[in-house]
């Protein structure tokens, strides 16, 4: 029997692009015992798999000859009974790299410092100071060169060694660990070469081109990795905690579950928890980006990162800080983050060939024209190396993960958790969504949808029936007090005396010396007289798929009282959303047909009723084979076989409730129209891969042609990638800003 694979997490500083995560995933994949690695540029991490120990100082020697700062993480097994508990560890930055935080490491070979150290700004890095050391050299070499012009070309060849030591050393490292064909690699030959033919001005500038667009990636990759670790930041550091009688202040990494925490008004929830005295208006705009505070009482749930408006709350902690919401939450996009989408993969794929493929145009455009037409040497080896620049695969290989990984983050910021590219991606293909009715399209428990009243008004109705409910937990009686409670009826005095439920039929008791019955219909019938109105009344409630108790005083119908689970507020709007992008919606329930009818009438959608779990499967599978590319989604649990079934199955929740690892994505925030955000989201996501790489090539292509022409020389050729490159960043970093 195989072995489980066992996954080591490392995190990765002075990491900016893809060419530079494929470079650290191919020098670790020829260490000994691997058997894969996953590199996220956005999460700033690397999962290693290996069947058996894996030699840590190894891995972290070989990603730190490449020069890229390290520290381990944590090792998990995958089994099928284990969680990702992958801390969400801070973002770190490398020795030179712009945009984050710095990882110390000493010299290769050496220890690695484990340490944690506080965020950088990024012209505070290595980098940006090399990038202005080099600028500074080559602005000096001018000034040289106008005063002294003999001492010119020593001038800008010392500037240009300013720059080129650093890359030309970062290249060779790549070679030896089994990446020839690196960028820096190409820009090391175009630099050598062109002070060979005497265009040492133009390679000093090139060189600080160079270091300038590795700068500016350094500052987007930044950006997308600090927009998801934004949420992790919404956590306060510090919570108070309820000892002995006061309260201490404690690191809120500390708290564990069973904690009782005190919130102030004004303060952000230091921890997932449920409420176990006082009450007031939680403001989740934060994290699930409602504009409207909700009102929150004891055994309610609250989430951390959410902030407490008006009243004291003492809260018991149900979640550690490292399973706590935003922090699954974060340590699911940075796992997503690691997944290659199909377009990622291509990509890839290409670059490997594009690269020395160009080496080889370029090395043709050099030499054939002099050795077939007699061309001028020195001009067409410049032409060739100009192509080197050219032909640069960054702006190629960024294209996909940097639009990838800002949709996920961006996602993810409004509660849209999608588990990597491949997810994402296939959003957009989705062409049936199968909802689950039950907790799903609707809310999941009864509500009041109609009070009928007979010989006095819908409050005294009310208030009777609430008297009658005091204390007990039935879902029917919590709906009858919660409307109670939200319309402030008056509960009569005195409050109901010998109160009794009588199986299968009701509850009665007497309520200010009246003899009060709460029920069916046909146990009311027993003791009043339903007149002709009243049944049609009934019936017509029945027919809407709700449930209608009949309350009856001293012997008289006083009032009806209808209950259905009712649809969530935005369903409709939600329905509505995914038929206008071509999309078919059809729900599954295993409720009765009439109740199930009823509310898909209501909400504009076709409605399979009286299912089993193997006939939601079933189904699926029916719609998969009429060609359609179908989503599902329900609550991850009870809908498990159709969720597996379907193209991608969504769990749908609130919170710490949502099943987030049984599915393939996960609304958290119970919204209908998230799922039409998520197509929309997928749409935008691809529609921006496909500009970034006609972007790329589109680039390239005008500039190989007119460096060939003679139009352009070895200044264009660079801009050509470092601006393709940062052009295609920053417009992936537009999808940051995205509002769906």
């Amino acid at each position: 029997m195989t072995s489980p694979l066992t996954q080591t997490r490392f995190k990765i500083g002075g990491m900016d692009c893809a060419s530079c995560a494929a470079k650290i995933d191919t020098a670790v994949r020829r260490l000994d015992g691997v058997a894969d690695v996953s590199v996220s540029v956005t999460g700033a991490s690397m999962t290693v798999s290996h069947g058996g120990p894996l030699n840590d100082d190894k891995v972290l020697r070989q990603v730190a000859r490449l020069g890229y700062g390290i520290v381990k993480a944590e090792a998990r097994t995958d089994g099928p009974e284990t969680r990702a508990h992958d801390h969400a560890a801070h973002d770190h930055e490398g020795h030179d790299h712009g945009g984050g935080q710095q990882i110390t490491k000493e010299a290769a070979g050496s220890s690695h410092l484990h340490s944690h150290p506080a965020r950088q700004a990024w012209w505070r890095t290595r980098r940006a100071a090399l990038t202005l050391a080099c600028a500074a050299a080559v602005l000096a070499a001018y000034g040289i060169g106008h005063l002294f012009p003999s001492a010119e070309r020593w001038a800008f060849l010392a500037a240009l060694l300013v720059g080129l030591v650093p890359i030309a050393r970062r290249a060779l490292m790549a070679a030896l660990a089994g990446t020839p064909f690196s960028i820096e690699m190409l820009m090391t030959i175009a630099a050598a070469g062109a002070v060979m033919i005497n265009a040492t001005e133009e390679a000093a500038a090139v060189v600080v081109l160079f270091l300038i667009g590795e700068l500016l990636e350094g500052v987007a990759a930044g950006r997308a990795r600090a927009s998801i670790q934004g949420l992790a930041d919404l956590v306060p550091k510090t919570a108070l905690v309820e000892r002995g009688g006061g309260t201490v202040e404690v690191p809120a990494e500390q708290l564990a579950v069973g904690h009782v925490i005190v919130v102030r008004p004004g303060d952000r929830i230091p921890a997932d928890g449920e409420i176990v005295e006082g009450s007031s208006d939680i403001d989740e705009a934060p994290v699930t980006g409602e504009s409207t505070p909700k009102r929150k009482g004891v055994a309610e749930p609250v989430f951390a990162g959410t902030i407490n408006s008006d009243g004291v709350l003492k809260v018991r902690v149900t979640a550690a800080a490292s399973d706590n919401t935003i922090a699954r939450v974060v340590r699911l996009v940075e796992e997503a983050q690691e997944a290659k989408a199909p377009t990622e993969r291509f990509i890839d794929r290409f670059s490997r060939y594009y690269t020395p493929g160009v080496l080889a145009v370029g090395a043709l455009v050099a030499v054939l024209p002099p050795l077939i037409a007699g061309g001028d040497w020195s001009e067409w080896i410049y032409k060739g190396l100009a192509i080197l620049l050219i032909g640069c695969p960054c702006a190629l290989v960024i294209s996909t993960p940097a639009a990838i990984a800002a949709g996920l983050a961006t996602g993810a910021r409004r509660g849209l958790l999608m588990k990597g590219g491949a997810v994402l991606e296939g959003f957009r293909r989705i062409t049936a969504v199968a909802f689950d009715k039950t907790g799903t399209l609707t809310a999941g428990k009864p509500a009041i949808t109609d009070i009928v009243a007979y010989g006095r008004d819908e409050r005294s109705v009310l208030a009777l029936a609430a008297a009658l409910e005091q204390g007990s937990s039935h879902p029917l009686a919590v709906a009858i007090l919660d409307r109670a409670s939200a319309a402030k009826a008056p509960v009569p005095m005195p409050p109901a005396l010998a109160a009794r439920a009588i199986s299968g039929k009701g509850v009665e008791g007497s309520v200010g010396g009246v003899t009060v019955f709460l029920g069916s219909g046909p146990a009311a019938d027993e003791r009043a007289d339903i007149t002709e109105a009243q049944r049609l009344a009934i019936d017509s409630l029945n027919g809407q798929g709700k449930t209608v108790s009949v309350l009856v005083a001293d012997g008289v119908v006083a009032g009806l009282i209808a209950v259905r689970d009712e649809p969530r507020p935005d369903a409709a709007a939600g329905i509505a959303a995914l038929k206008a992008e071509g999309i078919r919606a059809v729900m599954l329930t295993g409720d009765n047909r009439r109740t199930a009818q009823a509310i898909a009438a209501s909400l504009g959608i076709e409605a399979r009723t009286e299912l089993l779990p193997q006939d939601k499967q079933r189904i699926v599978g029916e719609l998969q084979r009429e060609g359609l590319k179908v989503a599902k989604v329900g609550d991850g649990i009870n809908d498990a076989p159709a969720l597996a079934a379907a193209d991608i199955g969504i769990a749908m929740g609130g919170g710490t409730d949502v099943a987030l690892e049984t599915a393939d994505a996960a609304i958290l925030h119970g919204r209908v129209m998230d799922v039409a955000r998520m197509v929309r989201l997928s749409r935008a996501v691809m529609a921006n891969i496909g500009q970034n790489i006609t972007v790329a090539l589109g680039l390239k292509a005008v500039f190989l042609v007119t460096t060939i022409s003679g139009i352009t020389g070895l200044w264009p050729a660079i801009l050509a990638d470092t601006g393709a490159t940062v052009l295609v960043t920053a417009n992936a970093m537009r999808l940051l800003r995205w509002r769906g």
